[in-house]
Formats: structure tokens, C-alpha cells, sequence
């Protein structure tokens, strides 16, 4: 952090932070399984399709794809070929109108704001860098991704591991004590105050979030006080 408490960049989660949690639960993934099995099969010829098969049978070999990929789905698992096809899915999505990325009104303005400040915006989510930028790119207050200057998925590590926090610091030539990391989150929130970051836990009423006794929480990002 800057003198007088200013962070010289932001570090935002998406999934209850910027986003409700139903957008992803309830939209969302359902969209991306009721038409995964499908897509594999039209986007076979794909590179990056072809990639993902040959990722989930090297980590489950012996069982069909998408069954494997249907189970990860179920276990809500974090693992990065099932967030990329998830993504693929959603582009397309998003492409035909059937998707808008679902933005809490309280965001847009204050993201505008901090920009505008000079304040650095960088994007941190278990999905992938491509559903972010979906999800930022066709929002319902428009296309927010000039707004940031990068967006880091589980590519950098996992959510909960202080190490990732130190290499998304260091892929930005800033330090962690530069920034502000915001969650809903407390592991996270755990994790980025481990590796220098500050940090602040969004508590939405709608998210049914619990509030932390570790960290500061706000409501929404209009009551998120910046030096």
C-alpha cells in the first residue's frame, strides 16, 4: 500500500465478489454441462479441444472424457482443463447472446473511479482467463475489460496457496504490498494477507456470505474506502 493507505493495485475475485454467486451456479454452469458432451463432439478437430481430451484422460485415464469432465463438474473441482472447456462453452455463448455476464451495479462505477485514479485493476479467479474476459467482455454495464490491465486464473496457482498471490505480484512488476486484494473468500483472503497483500472481504447479502473475523468487510464495492 501507497502512503496514506492507497493500493497501488487491486486484485479482484469475481464468483460473490463482482458477480453473484447464483449467476455462476445457476446460469452458468448448467449452460456449460447441458451442452458439454456435445461440444466435444463438434469441436473435436480443435486444437484447444483436442488439448483438453488429452489433458483429463492423462489425469483419469481409462474413463470416457466427458464423464470425467461431468464428475469434476459435480465436485465443483478447480481443475484447469475443465475451467478452459467450461470457457469454450461460454464463449459461444456469450457470441449468440444466449449468456450476458451478470455484474453487480455497484461495481462498474467504482472500477470506473479507481481507473480513472491511476489505481491499477488486475482480475484473480478460479475460472479461467478466458471466461473472465467473457464475462467482463459482454456484461450487463457493457465491456468493462479495458478497465484492467490482467487476468489470472488457476494458471498461477491455486486460490488458497500464498504463493500465487506472490506470483501475480510479480507478474505485474509490482510487490504484494502494493495491493488490495478483495474476496468473499476468507482462505483467500488468508492466503493473499500471508503473502503481503491487504486485504477485504466483500460480505454480500444476496451470497448469504459469513462475515470474517480476520479481515475488514464492506457490503458492496460503493462502501470500500480508498485512501
Amino acid at each position: 500500500m501507497s502512503a496514506g493507505g492507497r493500493p497501488r493495485a487491486i486484485l479482484t475475485d469475481i464468483e460473490g465478489t463482482t458477480t453473484p454467486i447464483s449467476f455462476v451456479r445457476d446460469v452458468l454452469f448448467p449452460f456449460a454441462r447441458s451442452r458439454l458432451a456435445a461440444f466435444l463432439e463438434q469441436h473435436a478437430g480443435d486444437p484447444a479441444v483436442a488439448e483438453i481430451v488429452r489433458e483429463v484422460s492423462g489425469l483419469v485415464p481409462g474413463t470416457p472424457v466427458a464423464e470425467t469432465l461431468h464428475a469434476w463438474m459435480d465436485a465443483d473441482a478447480k481443475i484447469t482443463p475443465l475451467k478452459t472447456l467450461q470457457g469454450l462453452i461460454w464463449e459461444e455463448g456469450y457470441r449468440t447472446g444466449a449468456l450476458v455476464g451478470d455484474i453487480y451495479p455497484d461495481v462498474p462505477p467504482v472500477l470506473r473511479r479507481w481507473h480513472a485514479a491511476g489505481i491499477a485493476l488486475f482480475v484473480y479467479s478460479s475460472g479461467s482467463r478466458a471466461a473472465q474476459l467473457l464475462i467482463f467482455g459482454h456484461s450487463t454495464a457493457g465491456d468493462l475489460r479495458p478497465l484492467f490491465s490482467e487476468f489470472f486464473d488457476t494458471g498461477v496457482g491455486a486460490k488458497q496457496s500464498a504463493g500465487s498471490y506472490r506470483a501475480i505480484a510479480g507478474a505485474t512488476a509490482l510487490i504484494p504490498e502494493d495491493f488490495l486484494f478483495l474476496s468473499d473468500n476468507e482462505a483467500e483472503l488468508d492466503a493473499a494477507q500471508a503473502a503481503g497483500m491487504a486485504v477485504l472481504q466483500l460480505v454480500r447479502a444476496n451470497d448469504g456470505t459469513a462475515p470474517s473475523r480476520r479481515h475488514p468487510t464492506a457490503p458492496d464495492f460503493s462502501a470500500i474506502a480508498i485512501g
